[in-house]
């Protein structure tokens, strides 16, 4: 039996007046209470109960252990309460990472809504084009495109997949003309993102055809907002993930470019940490965040390769 059941035991013997009804109370055997009291006085080296066929008292030193055990019993509950009450309630600092492009499009646009809704949060949105350590960086929340995680105590969820298009603004293909085949793009100004897996190559698709394709770029980026700001002013053709020129493509301020070829799709996700208890606040973002995607259709949007309407 642990110090806490010992002490638990104890007050309700000294309560009780019975080591029997003590006991019962507890859901134990006699002989287990038994045990458990003369363990507890001979770990303290003191007699706590006098016991005789007729009565159960405490001793001086069981009055005085009774007063504080029954004190520090009941700043336990309380700060037991107090742990559960904030658990239930969403509430705290929540700790959100993701891209710079992804917080500036999908996360910054909805904290009005979450906030109203959970007044409590104070949300610390940390943007980064590389990835935190969860655990050790205190991360509540990270959005990654990473289909799965090294670390076991880390839970992964699929928000959607997403197509990596090429892109440009019709300006730009007035000028220089629109590539027909992907050997053409060797004549064509390239943004490139310099995190991306093997940047200076592309990796295309279509039907049962695969083609690699060697790149030169005119401007390497290490965030998709520079690459879209500069594709919108005509510098060149861009290639990024839908979820980031999305909306100017269904505008028409960028133009897909080869778009009958695939290039590899990339699987946005929502991780946490493993945790039999999830505060409150971590939940209720993380379904604040899965049923806007949902609402939003972003997976169908961003995988389609059909730009002419939303």
């Amino acid at each position: 039996m642990d110090r806490w059941s010992e002490f638990e035991l104890f007050v309700q013997t000294a309560e009780l007046g019975s080591l029997t009804k003590a006991a019962e109370v507890l859901s134990m055997s006699n002989a287990a209470a038994s045990r458990s009291l003369a363990s507890l006085e001979k770990r303290l080296n003191v007699r706590l109960v006098e016991r005789n066929t007729r009565r159960l008292g405490l001793t001086q030193a069981g009055q005085d252990f009774y007063r504080r055990c029954k004190n520090i019993l009941g700043e336990m509950k309380e700060a037991e309460s107090a742990a559960s009450a904030t658990a239930m309630v969403a509430s705290g600092t929540l700790r959100v990472t993701g891209s710079l492009s992804f917080c500036m499009k999908h996360i910054a646009p909805l904290l009005p809504e979450f906030t109203r809704a959970y007044p409590q949060i104070n949300v610390q949105l940390d943007s980064a084009n590389r990835y935190f350590d969860l655990i050790e960086s205190g991360i509540d929340v990270a959005i990654r495109t990473k289909e799965y995680e090294a670390d076991s105590a880390i839970t992964v969820r699929k928000l959607a997949w997403t197509r990596r298009i090429l892109a440009a603004s019709p300006a730009y293909l007035a000028r220089h003309g629109t590539p027909a085949s992907l050997e053409e793009l060797a004549n064509h100004k390239l943004l490139t993102y310099s995190y991306a897996n093997n940047p200076d190559e592309l990796h295309f698709t279509r039907d049962s055809q695969s083609r690699v394709v060697k790149i030169k770029s005119l401007l390497e980026a290490n965030d998709g907002q520079i690459l879209r700001a500069a594709a919108l002013e005509g510098l060149g053709i861009l290639i990024q993930p839908n979820y980031i020129v999305y909306d100017d493509v269904v505008a028409g301020r960028l133009v897909p470019v080869l778009d009958e070829w695939d290039l590899p799709r990339l699987a946005i996700n929502i991780a946490y940490q493993n945790r039999s208890h999830l505060p409150a606040r971590t939940r209720v973002f993380i379904d604040f965040i899965v049923r806007h995607f949902q609402e939003m259709d972003f997976e169908r949007k961003w995988t389609r390769q059909d730009h002419s309407s939303p």
